[in-house]
């Protein structure tokens, strides 16, 4: 049916063409008649039919060459239903869905980094539509970004206004903002646009080759498992030293939601967009009321690397944690791999029998390196104090979200020290979080 669709589309633009072809090359060769002729040799009213006819050429021709164009991106377009099988020969199959890449952006005219990632390492622009949503109207960051001219949609927040807050507030003038244009660019993108899915990323993200391969794997069990609620390319605690460079495929399920470049649903959209917060939006999806016991899917290494230590929040974290951040380099075909040991009823038994199974170990084994054998290794905590000590003297990302530690899942934070896994992990019998750690 798609073929013959296909097929249909393909004659019907080709005979357009060709019909197009054909007038202006009749237009061009056949001869005047006696009345044209007369008025050709009478002078001015001979020379404006013959501007007339040149005009007219021009026009067919610049139709022809359009029509050529739609010709071509027709034939593009055949990729979305045309799909190799296992032969490489060509099969029908159903189009691939759509994942826009929405940037966040304002005025940084760093801008330009994330963009020239993003397409140097997309795979088509059908399939991954990039989406610019400019907030604070700053003329050069626009000007980087319209210098990319149709290889970007750039919108542009139109309500620049100063939001009014409770006096105690005026100096978060900025993360009121940044909702607010959240709120908007998400709208534009699920309502205006009609998209069902959306990979975010901010202005001040690198990408990893394999950004594109990833997001795509993984929108299948984002779409099917309703245990989960967002796929995140980032990981807190992947500075380099803490996780292991042969395990680039290896991916978890995480409670924490990490943002720093994630894709959501539409149903996601539209239970959040009416209690959309004023401020702090992203810790604000890390409380229970929405959160709901979903986790998100983390990579080992990210696939995203910020570069930007300037920002309303004035670098917090950036010069200990995030600068050191270790970016994947390797493509790995997600795609191609088995990722089902990620649905809730699977990744939990096997996580949980990984992490108590493994050798209990004491701080002090660790932080003095003498720990025997390969691992992995589990070291417990039990109270919201014992939890932040530890991770700080282990150098992993000490606080904590309405309870939940960032990149944890069931209470566990795995990361490697001196080349050995270890899980910080609550004694066995964990059963949920206390939100007042924090």
């Amino acid at each position: 049916m798609l073929r013959k669709r296909g097929s249909a589309i393909l004659c019907g633009a080709f005979l357009f063409v060709a019909w197009n072809a054909v007038v202006v090359l009749y237009l061009w060769g056949r001869p005047l008649s006696g009345r044209e002729e007369r008025e050709m040799d009478g002078g001015r009213g001979g020379a404006d039919l013959a501007g007339d006819v040149i005009h007219m050429a021009e026009a067919f021709e610049a139709e022809l060459e359009m029509q050529r164009k739609i010709l071509l991106q027709i034939q593009g377009h055949r990729s979305l239903w045309e799909q190799p099988n296992e032969n490489g020969a060509s099969r029908v199959g159903p189009p691939q869905v759509v994942i826009p890449i929405l940037v966040i952006a304002c005025n940084r005219v760093t801008v330009k980094r994330c963009l020239d990632k993003l397409l140097e390492y997309r795979p088509s622009a059908e399939l991954y539509p990039i989406i610019v949503s400019q907030d604070c109207g700053h003329a050069e960051t626009a000007q980087v970004i319209g210098s990319y001219g149709s290889q970007v949609t750039h919108l542009k927040q139109p309500d620049l206004s100063d939001i009014a807050v409770r006096p105690e507030h005026k100096k978060f003038q900025g993360y009121y903002k940044i909702s607010r244009h959240y709120r908007w660019a998400l709208n534009q993108v699920f309502n205006s646009l009609s998209h069902s899915s959306v990979v975010i990323v901010e202005d001040d993200l690198e990408v990893a080759p394999d950004f594109f391969e990833y997001f795509r794997s993984l929108h299948p069990i984002l779409k099917s498992d309703l245990s989960l609620w967002c796929v995140s390319a980032w990981n807190d605690n992947g500075r380099d030293g803490y996780v292991d460079p042969g395990k680039a495929d290896l991916l978890y399920r995480t409670d924490f939601f990490p943002g720093l470049g994630w894709m959501m649903l539409k149903e996601l959209w539209v239970e959040l967009e009416p209690k959309w917060p004023g401020a702090f939006w992203d810790d604000w999806m890390r409380q229970p009321d929405q959160r709901r016991d979903r986790a998100c899917i983390r990579p080992e290494i990210s696939r995203t690397l910020t570069f930007g230590r300037k920002g309303v929040s004035l670098g917090q974290f950036y010069d200990k944690y995030l600068r050191y951040i270790k970016l994947n380099s390797e493509f790995v075909p997600f795609t191609k791999l088995d990722l089902a040991y990620l649905k809730e009823d699977k990744y939990k038994e096997l996580f949980e029998k990984q992490v108590y199974s493994a050798s209990l170990v004491k701080y002090e084994e660790v932080q003095q390196g003498q720990l025997k054998g390969a691992g992995p290794f589990c070291l417990h905590y039990s109270s919201k104090d014992g939890f932040k000590v530890l991770a700080k003297n282990l150098g992993v990302m000490e606080d904590l979200k309405s309870g939940v530690p960032r990149t944890g899942y069931r209470g566990v934070v795995s990361f490697l020290s001196r080349g050995r896994r270890i899980f910080l992990a609550p004694p066995p019998g964990w059963s949920k979080y206390d939100p007042t750690w924090s």
